[in-house]
């Protein structure tokens, strides 16, 4: 596309363009609210029943896990990663997500992301919760983006 110039627009010689609208560049970001709704929604469809299983059928118990936390924290998280991993690939949405009409997509493709992607994404979720920042960064960015969001260059978006 060429340059244009103010004299060549003024004189009539060419034609003023259109800018770019941002609605057809940049995908509509989720709200971190919508966000934050998302994963309290995910953590007690998903989280809580993978808890008990823990607690009550893997461990003998509170006191069990209580004696034993570093296992049993592994054995919390890994099978979370899976499951929201499966959800996240096959729809590009966990429960959360659909109850909030909001998806994971790519950030560079704008198509939903692959498997090791989505892998990377949801181990890299843990890391971003038990800092801490990586989920307060949401609140200081424009397009709401944790740090997980931004190490597997995904983005959670408004779903049309």
């Amino acid at each position: 596309m060429a340059k244009q110039r103010f004299r060549d627009i003024k004189q009539g010689r060419q034609k003023k363009q259109a800018p770019n609208t941002p609605a057809a560049d940049n995908p509509a970001y989720t709200s971190a609210g919508l966000k934050i709704k998302a994963f309290l929604t995910d953590a007690f469809m998903l989280l809580m029943p993978i808890m008990y299983i823990v607690f009550y059928l893997v461990m003998d118990g509170r006191e069990d896990f209580a004696e034993h936390k570093l296992a049993g924290w592994i054995y919390i998280l890994v099978p979370l990663i899976i499951v929201q991993t499966l959800f996240m690939y096959r729809t590009g949405q966990t429960p959360g997500y659909r109850a909030y009409n909001i998806t994971l997509i790519d950030a560079h493709t704008r198509t939903r992301p692959s498997l090791g992607v989505i892998v990377f994404r949801n181990s890299a979720a843990i890391l971003s919760f038990f800092t801490i920042f990586g989920w307060l960064l949401m609140f200081f960015r424009k397009d709401h983006k944790t740090l997980h969001d931004l190490l597997s260059a995904t983005a959670v978006v408004d779903k049309k």
